[in-house]
Formats: structure tokens, C-alpha cells, sequence
């Protein structure tokens, strides 16, 4: 049966109401960000994340389209962590009609209460530099949504456990499992009933890595019929020789011993806390200088307090380690919360370490530094895992000569490293094993949050490894879950 809604514009949209649940990819299919999956059942729908499209023009246009499906016929969304690839559109599903409530466990909604405002932050200071600049195709230059519509969105909030489970409705339970990657992380569980039968479907969300500081490890998959899977490493494994700690402490060394400042476009979540862990554990063991180290993200210093107050996903190591201390607190750091307090940074010529967001350098404060460092060659860019196509991050990894940062062109003299050690991503074979988890073979698994080869890759090895059926969704693809 197919449902027949006129929205406001006028357009006709058809919904499933009943027969058999449906499976709609509006994102992360065929590239790493933008995660949507839209899941129906008995007349209902359930958004299961809700994130914003990030690398190249074409990917960060559909950001502007409006949704395929009428947010006005959604009744939930379900979150399964806070980055922006997975959360940052639900300000403009909010203005665009959505009224439900917004489901995530307690950490989750803390953190969207710092990113989804410093997004629409980012947002509205590039319409800003755009206009300044005259470099916009937009007259005038506008942020995709304002602060002031992602603090109505933060409203909209509902908080569910982050273990065990929650009856949504009569068609829609789940059930949270560690994933590692970030606090808060949550791989779904979904069960969905119609018709008196019950069928589920496991969403990976961003598994994290295995045996790392800080946070568990992803936990053991359940048993599920159709399982969405991220592929964002499927063609790859991060390297461990050298140790991250090891590969850090080089870096830091060779650009001290030059006079030169190391410059960390770094995801405000996580990142930075791995990065100020190993930092800290160099300075303990004196294997490198303790050099001045600037936080200049307010959001990083928040979400720093959030890991210290959180301790429900911390691992052993890092339980003992607050025994004996705060273990994100470097001997010689520098809190740059204003941004008057950000620009004396500039003044710094001697080795020093910058901390700034974003993690891709595709905005923020990070690329008032990456303008001012760029262009010396004793200094230093350290990437710190995936940068997507189309970004800063990306295009400094792939050797660009310059960048245009602000409509203004940067010379790039700086060393540029990325360390993949500190990738809070699994790798291909830390897939390979969260996979060979399950109890039983699902009947489908759908690889998402990829880019194209890294999926098929990973597709290849399942089905060499597992023999199961494994397909590579298109986006605003849709397909039924039959039980």
C-alpha cells in the first residue's frame, strides 16, 4: 500500500504505509558523508541519522536541495553519534518541517548541544567572508541554516538509554551497542515489526578501532537480517609501524629541532583528546620537548571537559590513568577560547603546537593558522586521519602547491604530514573482524559511509572471506526489507 501526501510545495510524495518495511538511502551511499537512511513501517518513519554532506561542490549542494522525502512525514530521527556527517542537517530538517522529537542517548545530545550551534557558527562566518570577498555565487552569501535555528533544534531533543533498550512504537524498538569511535558512539539495533512479524536491521554508525586509548572497543554485533556497514577504510588499513605514539614524538622532534610550529587541523571531537593523551604521554616519558600547545577550538575545550566528566565508555587504561591525573592536560597549555585570544597566536615564533578545528580544514579558526603557517617551510601541517574529497585536508595530502583559504591564494612551503595512526575510523581489517562477529550471516549487508573504491573493496573481501551478499546502495536508492 502506498500512501499519497501533497506537501506544502505542492509536490506529491508516496510513502509505504504497510505490506512490508522500506529502506531508503538519502546519504552515505556512494561517498563517506551525508549519513541518512530513511526506514518505514506500518505507516510510520524513522530517520536514522541525519548528517550534513561534506567534500567537493556537487556532494555539499545537495545540502541546499531539499530532501527528497517531506520532512513533515517523518515522525523520528534516530542518532547513532554526534559528528556532523551524521547529525549536522537536523537544523534544516527542523526548518524544512520536521516535527518529531530527535532520539539519542544523553552524550550524544550534549555534544549536538556544542557542534550543531558551532556548525551553523561556521556556516554563517563563511556567508560573512564570502560576502567581504565577493566570492560567492550567491547574492547575497547565506549559511545553510543560523545559530539561532540550531538552538531550536537542540529542542527537539528526547534522550534514550545508551545500553539496553527503547520501545519507540508499536513498530520500531531499539537496542544501543558500543561502537567505539567517538563517546557516545552507538551502533543500532533496529527491530521493526509489521504485520505481526519482527525482522531487524544492525547500523554500524562509525565503528572506532581496536585497542586504543580512551574508549572501548566496538562491541560484538548481534544477531540481525540486514546489516548497513561503514566502509569508510575498506580498501585500507591504517598503519602501526610505527606505534602512533612513536610516529608522533618523530614529528614533533624534526619540526622543534627546526624551529618550526606544528599546525593540527583536528576534529574538535575525539581527536583532539587522542592527540592531548599522546602528548602528555611523551612529555611524562620525556621523549619530546614540552612545547607550548594551544587549543584554540572552544568547542574542543568543551567536548575535553564532556570525555572527563563521561566515564561509561572510557577503557581500563584510561580509568587507571585519571586515577593519577587529568591524562588531556599537556605541561605547558594554553586555553584560546576568545577570539582575541586566538589571534596572539600569531605572534608565536618560536616551536609550538596548534590545535584547531576543523579536522578537514574546511573551516573555522584552523584556517586563519593554516593562512599565517602555510606558507614557511619549517613549519608543518599534521593531518590526523580521512580527509574527504573536495577539502582542505584533502588537497594538502595530495601535494597541493597552494590553497585558497578566504578567497585569498596560500602558498603551501609547510611540510605536510598525515599521521592514519590516529584515525578514529576502523581500518579494513578491524571491518573484517567487527563482521566476523555475528552469530549468524545476515541475510543482506549494505556497505555505506564509503567512497566508491573504498566499498567495493571491502565488498570484494566479505564476500572472498564470508560468502554473504553484499551490495553498494546508490543514493536515494530504496528497496524493501521483506520479513
Amino acid at each position: 500500500m502506498r500512501f499519497i501526501h501533497r506537501a506544502r510545495d505542492g509536490a506529491v510524495l508516496a510513502y509505504n504505509t504497510g505490506l512490508m518495511p522500506r529502506l531508503t538511502f538519502l546519504g552515505a551511499a556512494g561517498t563517506v558523508t551525508g549519513s541518512k537512511y530513511l526506514v518505514e513501517a506500518g505507516g510510520k518513519r524513522l530517520l536514522v541519522d541525519c548528517g550534513l554532506f561534506q567534500g567537493g561542490k556537487v556532494l555539499r549542494q545537495r545540502n541546499w536541495e531539499r530532501l527528497p522525502e517531506d520532512p513533515s512525514t517523518i515522525d523520528w530521527a534516530l542518532l547513532t553519534h554526534a559528528h556532523i556527517d551524521h547529525t549536522g542537517y537536523l537544523p534544516r530538517l527542523v526548518r524544512d518541517g520536521f516535527s518529531g522529537p530527535i532520539l539519542s542517548n544523553a552524550t550524544t545530545r550534549e555534544l549536538c548541544s556544542l557542534l550543531l550551534p558551532d556548525s551553523a557558527h561556521l556556516m554563517e562566518e563563511e556567508a560573512r567572508h564570502a560576502a567581504a570577498g565577493g566570492y560567492s555565487s550567491h547574492k547575497p552569501p547565506l549559511p545553510l541554516y543560523t545559530q539561532e535555528e540550531a538552538m531550536a533544534t537542540l529542542t527537539r531533543f528526547a534522550e534514550i538509554p545508551s545500553r539496553g533498550e527503547y520501545r519507540i512504537s508499536p513498530e520500531f524498538l531499539v537496542r544501543p551497542h558500543g561502537a567505539g569511535h567517538i563517546l557516545g558512539a552507538r551502533s543500532l539495533e533496529l527491530l521493526i515489526t509489521e504485520n505481526g512479524k519482527t525482522m531487524t536491521v544492525l547500523f554500524s554508525g562509525d565503528l572506532g578501532r581496536y585497542n586504543q586509548p580512551i574508549l572501548n572497543d566496538p562491541e560484538t554485533p548481534p544477531r540481525a537480517d540486514v546489516v548497513l556497514c561503514e566502509s569508510t577504510y575498506g580498501d585500507r588499513d591504517h598503519p602501526s609501524d610505527p606505534p602512533p605514539e612513536q610516529a608522533l614524538a618523530e614529528v614533533i622532534n624534526r619540526v622543534a629541532k627546526r624551529g618550526g610550529v606544528i599546525v593540527v587541523p583536528a576534529f574538535a571531537v575525539d581527536r583532539t583528546q587522542l592527540l592531548m593523551y599522546y602528548v602528555r604521554m611523551l612529555e611524562d616519558a620525556q621523549r619530546i620537548p614540552a612545547l607550548p600547545v594551544y587549543i584554540d577550538s572552544p568547542m574542543a575545550i568543551s567536548v575535553t571537559d564532556l570525555y572527563l566528566r563521561h566515564h561509561e565508555d572510557h577503557d581500563r587504561q584510561f580509568t587507571a590513568d585519571e586515577a593519577k591525573g587529568n591524562p588531556l592536560d599537556a605541561h605547558n597549555l594554553h586555553i584560546m577560547r576568545s577570539v582575541e585570544e586566538s589571534k596572539q597566536i600569531n605572534d608565536v615564533h618560536t616551536p609550538a603546537i596548534i590545535i584547531s578545528a576543523s579536522g578537514m580544514a574546511t573551516g573555522g579558526r584552523v584556517m586563519h593558522h593554516l593562512a599565517q603557517r602555510l606558507p614557511d617551510k619549517r613549519n608543518c601541517v599534521l593531518l590526523c586521519g580521512f580527509q574527504a574529497e573536495g577539502t582542505g585536508g584533502r588537497a594538502l595530502e595530495e601535494g597541493a602547491k597552494y590553497l585558497r583559504i578566504h578567497g585569498e591564494v596560500v602558498p603551501v612551503g609547510a611540510e605536510v604530514v598525515n599521521l592514519r595512526q590516529f584515525s578514529a575510523h576502523a581500518g579494513r581489517s578491524e571491518l573484517l573482524r567487527w563482521l566476523a562477529g555475528f552469530p549468524a550471516p545476515p541475510r543482506r549487508l549494505y556497505l555505506v559511509h564509503g567512497e566508491p573504491a573504498a566499498s567495493a573493496a571491502l565488498q570484494s573481501a566479505v564476500q572472498s572471506q564470508f560468502h554473504w551478499p553484499v551490495i553498494l546502495p546508490q543514493y536515494r536508492e530504496s528497496v524493501d526489507l521483506t520479513i
